[in-house]
């Protein structure tokens, strides 16, 4: 389930610019057109592609939709105000949140220990090195417990976000989770971790993750209507939940490239960009890629179908499991060395 929140699309359109004036060839649109017309390429929402902040291109196209926690919503006509499941992007977007809130001092500092925040699950707190655990091992998704949503489909119970999803109590399911190994020491795909750092946003600001999305992040950035599915426990898919238009997510980036900023305003502080993606631990790339073909993804600076009409978004790191060559990152949609999962991906399905 869903709600929306916000109101018309926001105004600021961006301005647009000539491909040629950009350095790009002239027919680039006709290009696209016709590479769609041949099939060559195909479920697609729609593309998105600025320059310096300007408008280049702005396709949408037509097909079979999903959302996250209803599944098929049927044949949709997508248009600039459509929204579109983010799906592992939310990740990058709550940990933006933590970093919103942190600079607000309404959650713990990442060295904080994680069962601080988390009083009602005290009895956990001392078993199998669980103390040892940090709100930084949450947010780089480096806890070293026993997690597994990579060598699973999501389909099936045992994969351990569905799991979680299951349970009675998500949040104790995560934190019940054996340490298996050295917090910090390896990273493991987790949207678990995504879910603790969620619940602490919620706790420390009193509000839903969505309302404060809203206030502190979208709402800031002049974005339209947005949704944050939830389950049925009613709470939220923090890491696959987001459903946003194409041109808000790009409101995203650009603030990003800016620094966290919006003209002079400081929508999300620079020292936590810069903590976003300071290398923390080596990543596993090709258990990552698997996670990828696990969840039929591929990459690209686009809004797509993939089969089941999620957003494939390349986006940038929260604070850091270490990355390599950030260029072929960014082309391959992977993790080399990654920087933190909250910032850099998330959920392949």
């Amino acid at each position: 389930m869903a709600h929306s929140i916000g109101s018309s699309l926001a105004a600021d359109a961006f301005s647009p610019i000539h491909p040629e004036d950009a350095g790009f060839a002239p027919d680039l649109g006709a290009r696209l057109d016709k590479a769609i017309a041949d099939k060559r390429v195909w479920n697609q929402h729609g593309l998105l592609v600025l320059r310096d902040g300007r408008l280049l291109l702005e396709r949408y196209f037509e097909g079979e939709d999903h959302a996250r926690g209803v599944g098929a919503i049927g044949h949709v006509i997508f248009k600039p105000d459509s929204v579109h499941d983010l799906r592992s992007c939310s990740k990058s977007i709550v940990g933006l949140l933590y970093g919103i809130a942190l600079q607000q001092g309404k959650v713990p500092p990442p060295d904080a220990p994680l069962f601080s925040a988390f009083p009602e699950h005290a009895d956990l707190a001392s078993k199998e090195g669980r103390d040892r655990l940090t709100i930084q091992h949450v947010l780089t998704m480096t806890m070293g417990t026993d997690w597994d949503e990579s060598s699973l489909i999501y389909s099936d119970p045992r994969n351990s976000e569905t799991a979680m999803d299951n349970a009675p109590d998500r949040y104790r399911y995560i934190l019940e989770r054996r340490v298996v190994d050295a917090p910090g020491a390896h990273w493991t795909y987790c949207g678990g971790a995504t879910a603790l750092l969620a619940r602490i946003i919620t706790k420390g600001s009193g509000k839903t993750l969505h309302e404060f999305a809203r206030e502190t992040l979208f709402d800031p950035l002049g974005m339209g209507p947005t949704e944050w599915a939830t389950g049925r426990d009613g709470e939220p898919f923090a890491a696959s939940g987001a459903r946003i238009s194409l041109r808000d997510l790009a409101r995203i980036g650009v603030m990003m490239l800016h620094s966290g900023k919006v003209g002079d305003r400081t929508v999300v502080p620079a020292e936590w960009l810069a903590h976003c993606v300071t290398p923390a631990v080596s990543a596993d790339e090709d258990r990552f890629r698997q996670a990828e073909r696990l969840g039929g993804r591929a990459a690209g600076a686009h809004v797509d179908g993939a089969g089941r009409g999620r957003p494939t978004i390349v986006h940038h790191p929260g604070p850091a499991t270490r990355r390599g060559d950030h260029s072929r990152q960014l082309r391959q949609g992977g993790s080399g060395d990654s920087t933190n999962p909250h910032l850099a991906r998330g959920r392949p399905g």
